[in-house]
């Protein structure tokens, strides 16, 4: 350093040199990147939305259009298709979150799986519908979880053991 330069000035020459401060004032900073969600769900040319939910083994598929909430499960009301109590809770759950209970009919072919298996079934392909229809449903069906699929599976069976992970019985004499 030479002699003749203060401290303060050469502070200041750093700062103009370095252009400390007139970036962050310029530019605002930068926020979280916003992106376009994946939507799984299609809606026709006669504006039916359409939704596959999968779950274990079952395999729904959901047709929701504007109506008087109307819904019907492989032909047959969904109280009687699915008469347990915590099924019509799941199955009505994304319905309530968006507010479109009542407002949608709903027509659902669901195979395979059991009662569990076809229940969170619907319940995807509800919520693929309802994405479908309005995209501003995104936020709202995502924090309930209802856009998630299930990936759990039935782990198979192994040779040499009786199960999945259960050993023949072991008699030691």
């Amino acid at each position: 350093m030479s002699d003749d330069m203060t401290p303060e000035l050469e502070s200041a020459d750093l700062a103009s040199g370095l252009d400390i401060g007139s970036e962050a004032a310029s530019e605002p900073s930068e926020a979280v990147p916003h992106y376009e969600p994946t939507i799984r769900g299609k809606v026709d040319r006669f504006g039916v939305c359409w939704g596959t939910g999968r779950r274990k083994t079952a395999v729904a598929r959901v047709r929701l259009k504007d109506g008087s909430g109307k819904f019907i499960v492989n032909g047959r009301p969904l109280e009687e298709y699915f008469p347990v109590e915590r099924d019509l809770g799941m199955i009505h759950a994304p319905l309530k979150a968006t507010g479109t209970l009542g407002a949608v009919d709903i027509e659902v072919s669901v195979q395979g799986g059991g009662p569990t298996g076809q229940t969170g079934a619907v319940v995807l392909g509800i919520a693929r519908a309802l994405q479908a229809k309005n995209v501003q449903f995104h936020p709202t069906l995502s924090e309930g979880g209802f856009l998630t699929r299930d990936s759990r599976m039935v782990e198979r069976k192994k040779y040499g053991r009786k199960k999945a992970r259960r050993s023949f019985q072991f008699s030691k004499r």
